[in-house]
């Protein structure tokens, strides 16, 4: 539905035009203000797009004020307790709950996909072993670009689709290959009698390719980490994925894109940036010392996997995911039980401060995380490799959204500009 309701008038020449809004099914209307550049030749100004909607879309919705997270209108907490991993892939990538018989050739093709030439994965001597494995990602889904260039139509619906379910398959696989590169053991292949999250426990520490690792609280935990970080809206990485494919480039490189916004540690990064923190804390007797630390503004330490750029309430999927922390730890019962009494303590206090309430830093979903993949043996620089196997299903639905939207159009951000102008050029002998 469109009200042209909002006038905008310049002060200096008094021309007035009239901005069109759109309203949305849920959430936020929009104003279109394509118009105030070519009618009043002003920018609007929003640094980091915090307020500023960039296209149109139907997959996942957020609240941000009540805490509330959908993928395709179904709550958080429902998909967590009643889907899977692989039920939710296919919900955003075609919109509705499968039939069993779609489920079912869905999943065979996920698992048909996680076949991989091993020319992808080839790392040795292009990598140090301590590489991070997430620049390896980078670097196996740009030769696949370069291989697969002429063979992804993007104008087809049926080449999009093949696409989508085969980036599904194709970065558990190479997820797993860098994970095995960085602790010097030969790759394990998938295993299509496998569901999706056991042959991730297989690939990444089974020492043998004929013998099958299995752990059920390992694989339903993996399961409902990848569930809630299957998708954002439009955060950093997906916005990145988007802004990549509006140029028409090979989505494999899109990807690629997405990996690169999500290694930052303001991003995926933060789960491993809270395990960081939790071993520089120490004890809980060094709480107190460190909350006065994040309080210092001149104070250069930061209390990670606290607070939200969306969330002003609670995160939903810290509330699920605590539960299933404990589950975890229970169950392998080993010495990350005093990491997480440490997070709880410092969850406790600092809800309970007041300078954390005021300004409504409240757990997130990397506040739990991090501690579980810890206690499943899964290191540090693997914390965000995790993210990214989960964020894919969301990168290629919007990927696949924006190909189906005939109003997309290439990205182009525009600036404020505050530098000189009008300068001469000085000739080098006289500088």
């Amino acid at each position: 539905m469109t009200n042209k309701i909002f006038t905008l008038t310049e002060k200096s020449t008094g021309k007035s035009i009239t901005l069109d809004q759109y309203d949305s099914s849920i959430g936020h209307n929009v104003v279109d203000i394509s118009k105030i550049a070519s009618d009043l030749n002003i920018f609007t100004y929003d640094v980091g797009f915090g307020a500023t909607a960039c296209c149109e879309s139907t997959i996942t919705y957020i609240d941000g004020a009540k805490g509330i997270l959908q993928y395709r209108g179904i709550p958080i907490e429902q998909l967590a307790e009643k889907s899977n991993y692989i039920e939710i892939c296919y919900l955003l990538l075609f919109g509705k709950l499968p039939t069993q018989s779609e489920l079912s050739d869905f999943n065979d093709s996920v698992l048909k996909a996680t076949q991989i030439d091993k020319k992808f994965i080839a790392f040795d001597g292009l990598f140090e072993r301590d590489a991070h494995p997430m620049s390896m990602i980078i670097a196996s889904l740009a030769s696949m670009a370069a291989d697969k260039n002429n063979n992804v139509d993007i104008h087809s619906k049926e080449s999009r689709d093949s696409f989508c379910i085969n980036m599904i398959g194709k970065i558990l696989s190479i997820s797993a290959a860098a994970f095995r590169f960085s602790s010097n053991k030969a790759f394990i292949p998938s295993n299509d009698q496998l569901n999706y999250c056991s042959n991730l426990v297989n690939m990444f520490f089974s020492d043998n390719a004929e013998l099958t690792l299995s752990n059920t609280i390992t694989e339903k935990a993996i399961d409902i980490l990848f569930t809630l970080h299957a998708d954002h809206e439009q955060n950093c990485s997906t916005s990145s994925v988007r802004l990549s494919g509006s140029s028409g480039v090979n989505p494999y490189a899109s990807i690629a894109a997405g990996v690169a916004a999500l290694w930052g540690p303001a991003h995926g990064g933060a789960n491993e940036a809270v395990i960081n923190m939790l071993d520089e804390i120490g004890t809980t007797d060094n709480i107190p010392k460190y909350l006065a630390k994040a309080k210092d503004k001149n104070d250069p330490f930061r209390l990670m996997g606290f607070g939200h750029r969306v969330y002003k309430s609670h995160d939903p999927r810290a509330t699920i995911i605590r539960k299933t922390c404990h589950e975890v730890l229970a169950d392998v019962d080993q010495e990350d039980n005093s990491l997480l009494a440490l997070a709880i303590e410092l969850e406790k206090i600092a809800l309970n401060d007041e300078y954390f309430k005021s300004k409504n830093l409240y757990p997130n979903v990397d506040f739990y995380s991090g501690i579980i993949y810890k206690a499943l043996n899964i290191p540090p620089n693997m914390f965000t490799v995790m993210f990214t196997i989960a964020r894919v299903s969301g990168w290629v639905s919007h990927w696949k959204e924006m190909m189906e939207d005939s109003s997309s159009r290439i990205g182009r951000p525009r600036q404020r500009y505050t530098g000189e102008y009008d300068k001469d050029y000085t000739d080098i002998s006289s500088r």
